[in-house]
């Protein structure tokens, strides 16, 4: 019996497509607070625009690699690995890959910034993980596991569940340090002191 065929988008194996074209019909969706877009739907590579300027204090541990091509301006990736913070700079026209379950955070401080970030997509028992560490002795405050479906609408929904919770729950249970939540720039200010990161 021969096996059918998956059903795709018109999108999805299109003819070419001009990215400056794209950038600028979508240019919308690159800056706060959205800052980023899928290029094409239900592929097997989530293929991604990300624009700056956009600071976070989590870090996602993906279970697959992940390529980043700086294209626009500079960015630099925040790693957290045993204990420590370090700081991997994207200058522009920089490509990365990033192993599988590094701990990392992007941080895009300027504004314009442009980056393509390509993943693979999800399979039902493959998770995805987003944490949150402490700034003062970077030891894991919380954890928050889901299965990624969208980057645009699941992502929000993981981080208001931190956000949103008691200070008590986003106490450090190693130095008794408080994470400040949504305050990225207190967080960052906190860690750059600490652990004397170089900026970028």
């Amino acid at each position: 019996m021969q096996k059918s065929h998956p059903t795709y988008r018109a999108d999805h194996y299109s003819q070419p497509i001009n990215l400056p074209s794209w950038l600028n019909d979508n240019a919308s969706q690159l800056v706060p607070p959205v800052n980023n877009q899928q290029i094409w739907k239900n592929s097997d590579l989530i293929c991604t625009v990300v624009g700056g300027p956009n600071q976070r204090t989590d870090f996602h541990d993906d279970p697959f690699e992940e390529y980043f091509h700086q294209f626009k301006g500079n960015a630099s990736i925040l790693i957290a690995d045993r204990g420590q913070f370090e700081r991997v700079h994207l200058r522009e026209g920089d490509v990365f890959l990033l192993p599988p379950h590094v701990r990392h955070s992007p941080q895009r401080t300027e504004e314009g910034s442009l980056c393509t970030v390509i993943e693979r997509n999800r399979t039902d028992h493959e998770i995805d993980a987003f944490e949150w560490y402490c700034a003062n002795c970077a030891s894991l405050v919380t954890r928050v596991e889901i299965q990624l479906k969208s980057i645009v609408d699941d992502l929000p929904k993981a981080f208001n569940q931190f956000y949103e919770s008691s200070e008590e729950s986003r106490t450090c249970t190693h130095c008794s340090s408080v994470h400040p939540g949504r305050d990225w720039s207190r967080w960052h200010a906190h860690c750059h002191l600490k652990f004397k990161l170089t900026l970028g």
